[in-house]
C-alpha cells in the first residue's frame, strides 16, 4: 500500500462529548475520513500511524445539514466518519503526539 495514501487517509480525530464518552468506556476512538475511505485502509492508516493494533472499524456518514444564511439558503458539507476500536492492551493518547 502507498504509503503517502495512508497518510492522506485519515483528516482529523473527531472530538465531541459523544467520542470522548466511547474512547473511555470502549476503547473506540472516532476520526474524520476521506470520503472514499475504505475499512481496510482506515484500519492499516490507523496502525501506521499510531503504532497500534486494531480490532474493529465502523464507518459512518454523515449528511450536510441545510442552513440559512441571511435570506440565503445553505446546505454544510457532508462528512465521513471512522469508529475505531483497538485491541485490549492499546491506546492513543492525542496530547503526546507531535
Amino acid at each position: 500500500m502507498n504509503e503517502e495514501l495512508l497518510y492522506q487517509v485519515l483528516l482529523a480525530p473527531y472530538v465531541s462529548e459523544k467520542s470522548t464518552r466511547v474512547a473511555e468506556k470502549h476503547r473506540q476512538f472516532v476520526f474524520r475520513v476521506r470520503h472514499d475511505a475504505t475499512k481496510p485502509l482506515i484500519k492499516q492508516a490507523v496502525e501506521k500511524m499510531f503504532d497500534v493494533k486494531v480490532e474493529e472499524v465502523k464507518v459512518l456518514n454523515v449528511k450536510g445539514k441545510f442552513k440559512m444564511f441571511g435570506r440565503r439558503a445553505g446546505r454544510r458539507p457532508s462528512s465521513r466518519k471512522a469508529y475505531v476500536r483497538l485491541k485490549s492492551g492499546y491506546d492513543i493518547d492525542f496530547l503526546t503526539r507531535s
